[in-house]
């Protein structure tokens, strides 16, 4: 088999753990006789400062001629104060948008070698395996009317049925390869966008009679992931409160650089870690390169459809966490951990592939 991938490294640390992914991908599809043609682009501020344009259409053509896209991250301290559609953001959710990518999907699974490495307390944390699936190409993020004046500003939440129907059956579809159970979060005790969305899952619920859908109001769910996460099997959630839930579920992992995402449409697919672009480390070759190298798992998994292979990626960085390697955003020195820099995490964990 041969897939066609594009690479957007983009900015900050972006390039750094897109580098350090590809390696391992190199490996894992030596395995299972997987090749692969890599294609490269600039999103982002690197983009703009090249073409005055975060995501030119010669790169979005690229991706649309890819099997799937590999991303890093996107954004800087340089770039703040451009006008919205010239943003590395903005490139982002052009992206998503042109390549109908509506369905993000965020897995938080933790370590059981990582338990020290949240503020949470291990009894809290251990067994905890939650996937979140964010609706990624409606609500404020793209409603219109937008913008603002020197008086207000304004942003439009919007839900068509359609964009919430392939959603939840997404979710429904999911639930019954695991535990069978559904957490629908919105807002519906205030917000007429929530109420629609709540009475469109409750519709398509009934296509799933084996499994469990329940409602939760978005406050209380930040607050219960922290509190009892091991609760939740599969969160479906807007847009909007999908991106912030979706940190909260990073944070209790130990680290964003650990919160791998799938963001899939009905012919593309892109794959990105959940952190930014960390221009304070960029360059300095300490980025974490793990969540990247998940993603690039759940491209095998969903793009590729070898779930053998994401096992292997997943099992291969479970034995070097365990021997107590960590890059700096989740080492600590009282817990015995040795310190590595972004190449040595990369080489550990091809080494335990390798051995498999």
């Amino acid at each position: 088999m041969k897939y066609k991938v594009m690479l957007l490294p983009g900015d900050g640390i972006g390039p750094e753990v897109v580098d350090a992914a590809v390696k391992v991908m190199e490996v894992v599809g030596k395995k299972f006789d997987i090749t692969f043609e890599y294609d490269n682009g600039l999103i982002g501020g690197c983009s703009y400062e090249k073409y005055q344009n975060p995501l030119t259409d010669e790169t979005l053509n690229k991706a649309y001629n890819s099997d799937f896209v590999l991303l890093g991250a996107v954004g800087g301290y340089q770039w703040d104060n451009l006008p919205q559609h010239l943003k590395p953001e903005a490139a982002l959710l052009k992206i998503r948008k042109s390549l109908g990518l509506y369905n993000n999907i965020r897995p938080a699974k933790v370590f059981n070698s990582m338990l020290d490495s949240s503020s949470l307390k291990p009894e809290i944390l251990k067994g905890t395996d939650i996937v979140i699936l964010r609706e990624l190409t409606g609500d404020l993020y793209f409603g219109e009317p937008r913008g603002y004046d020197d008086e207000k500003g304004w942003n439009t939440m919007i839900y068509h049925k359609f964009e919430v129907e392939r959603i939840a059956h997404q979710a429904f579809q999911i639930a019954k390869m695991r535990s069978q159970k559904v957490c629908s979060v919105d807002k519906a005790n205030v917000l007429e966008t929530s109420q629609f969305w709540r009475k469109i899952v409750i519709d398509v619920a009934k296509q799933y009679p084996d499994v469990e859908l329940s409602h939760m109001y978005v406050d209380n769910a930040a607050m219960q992931i922290v509190r009892n996460p091991k609760q939740f099997d599969v969160i479906l959630t807007q847009n909007m409160f999908g991106d912030i839930l979706s940190d909260i579920a990073a944070m209790i992992t130990g680290s964003l650089g650990m919160l791998p995402s799938a963001s899939l449409g009905e012919k593309y697919a892109l794959y990105e870690p959940v952190h930014g672009s960390a221009p304070d480390i960029a360059g300095k070759g300490i980025a974490n390169p793990i969540a990247t190298i998940l993603s690039v798992g759940m491209a095998f998994a969903y793009s590729m459809k070898v779930k053998e292979a994401e096992n292997l990626i997943n099992n291969a960085i479970d034995k070097v966490l365990e021997r107590n390697y960590r890059t700096p955003d989740i080492y600590n020195e009282n817990e015995g951990h040795k310190l590595v820099n972004t190449e040595e995490m990369t080489n550990l964990i091809i080494s335990e592939i390798s051995r498999s």
